[in-house]
């Protein structure tokens, strides 16, 4: 599955509508990943190959999203995006984690594996 692009309407379709709840309510099943990034940027040009690579190694357990902040200002906004690219870590269950900065493959690899996708004692 390669990384989908999401317009601010398919955001609150699918991920979170900040219009209509105060408080965060994932609405997808599988955790995700959301790249706030621009096409002028370098370092976003830099991890858009890391991250095609772990929509296909992570297929059918992570969805991995691409926001353009040029394009979607409105959601760049509501999220305070002031550095780009800024990824939006948001497990199936809790709290979304943003981190901005490109991230190294292992850095993602990490994080997916211990916050989003955590085996489960009964799974080790």
């Amino acid at each position: 599955m390669a990384t989908k692009h999401l317009t601010t309407q398919e955001f609150k379709d699918q991920i979170f509508d900040y219009t209509k709840e105060q408080e965060w309510k994932y609405q997808g099943t599988l955790p995700a990943i959301i790249d706030f990034y621009a096409d002028w940027c370098g370092p976003c040009k830099m991890v858009a190959p890391v991250l095609e690579e772990l929509s296909d190694e992570y297929a059918g357990k992570l969805n991995i999203y691409k926001v353009d902040t040029e394009k979607e200002q409105e959601l760049a906004a509501v999220f305070g995006i002031q550095s780009i690219p800024t990824f939006l870590f948001i497990p199936a269950q809790g709290q979304p984690m943003m981190q901005p900065g490109a991230l190294p493959k292992k850095v993602f690899k990490q994080v997916i594996d211990e916050e989003l996708l955590p085996v489960t004692q009964a799974e080790k």
